[in-house]
């Protein structure tokens, strides 16, 4: 009877059944199985997402879930980041946020900029912020720097130096720190210059502000006055921010500029004219010692002239032109002029005796 029983059972009955069958028959009921396994396992991978997204009243098809797999696109971004943009109200479709992904962008980034700048007022489109943020900036930094505007420090203590410093037209120098309030322009943020162009030009400014300025006195009374000269400028054309207001947060006295550029070009002038009399006295001493020379060579002329004279007179005795009473006066006379030239205090030796 326990035989009889256990023949009974379905499970000797399917095996009764399967026996029945051919084997063509068991190969295709086992690759149907097979395929159904599979199937229900790829299908387990998106059915947690599909329904997520079902009930956020944000749905993605099965089919979409799978064609964004073979993509190679991260199912799990795109479908919250869908969810998220249809719970804040933006129309944003699946197709739309795979593109932003497939070209390179963060879609989270975006999704949560477009939030940030519809609680707002703020007039954003997807097209813009998906340029803006592929254009490697970042767009949510961007919205919130539009709705919460940011101080930059002018000068930029990261670039070395603490103060601007400017020269005013008495000469007295000044250095001041200032503090500019600045929020996004989306619209100019393609494209549009950055803080450091911001800084470089508010910096500028106040240069020209203090050094239009009469006396440092003023600029001391009154630094709204750079603010106000800054400002009207309108310094933020073409970039990618707006100034909102420009305010001195310090302002100190240097050094007088103007007296030591004074002193420095009397030092100059002093060296200038040193040299030049150093020059004159050059050329003095070069001039003396050509007249020395030429002296000397006078001298020479005369001692070679003198040197003539006793071959005058021996010529004079033998052609008889000159006597010996002749000669004996010659003598007398110049005897006579040595003496009277010895008394003077004149050469002691006189003429040369012949």
């Amino acid at each position: 009877m326990l035989v009889n029983h256990l023949s009974q059972t379905p499970l000797a009955t399917l095996a009764q059944t399967a026996g029945g069958l051919g084997p063509v028959t068991i190969i295709i009921l086992v690759v149907v199985g097979l395929a159904l396994l599979i199937g229900v396992f790829l299908i387990g991978q998106f059915i947690n997402l599909y329904i997520q997204a079902l009930l956020s009243k944000a749905p993605v098809g099965i089919l979409e879930l799978i064609g964004m797999r073979l993509r190679k696109v991260d199912i799990r971004t795109i479908v919250f980041s869908r969810i998220r943009a249809v719970k804040s109200g933006l129309p944003l479709s699946t197709n739309e946020l795979e593109t932003h992904y497939l070209a390179g962008g963060r879609v989270p980034n975006v999704v949560s900029a477009l939030i940030a700048a519809q609680k707002a007022r703020i007039d954003l489109d997807f097209d813009t912020s998906c340029a803006i943020d592929l254009a490697g900036r970042d767009i949510l930094d961007a919205v919130n720097t539009s709705v919460n505007p940011r101080v930059i420090d002018c000068p930029n203590p990261a670039g070395g130096r603490s103060t601007i410093d400017a020269v005013a037209k008495d000469g007295i120098q000044l250095k001041a720190r200032a503090r500019v309030t600045v929020r996004t322009n989306l619209s100019r943020l393609v494209g549009g210059a950055t803080e450091e162009t911001v800084v470089a030009r508010v910096g500028e400014g106040i240069v020209s502000a203090i050094g239009s300025a009469d006396t440092h006195k003023h600029v001391l009374e009154n630094p709204d006055r750079i603010s106000k000269a800054v400002m009207a400028r309108g310094l933020d054309a073409g970039t990618a921010f707006e100034i909102l207001s420009i305010d001195i947060a310090d302002i100190d006295v240097g050094e007088n500029i103007g007296a030591k550029l004074q002193a420095d070009q009397a030092e100059a002038d002093k060296r200038r004219f040193q040299a030049e009399a150093e020059q004159r006295r050059a050329m003095a001493v070069a001039q003396e010692q050509e007249y020395k020379s030429e002296v000397q060579k006078n001298q020479a002329l005369v001692v070679l002239a003198q040197a003539d004279v006793p071959k005058a007179i021996a010529e004079s005795f033998r052609s008889g032109h000159l006597g010996v009473m002749d000669y004996y006066r010659l003598q007398n006379i110049q005897s006579d002029t040595s003496m009277r030239s010895a008394i003077a205090g004149g050469d002691s030796d006189g003429p040369t005796k012949q």
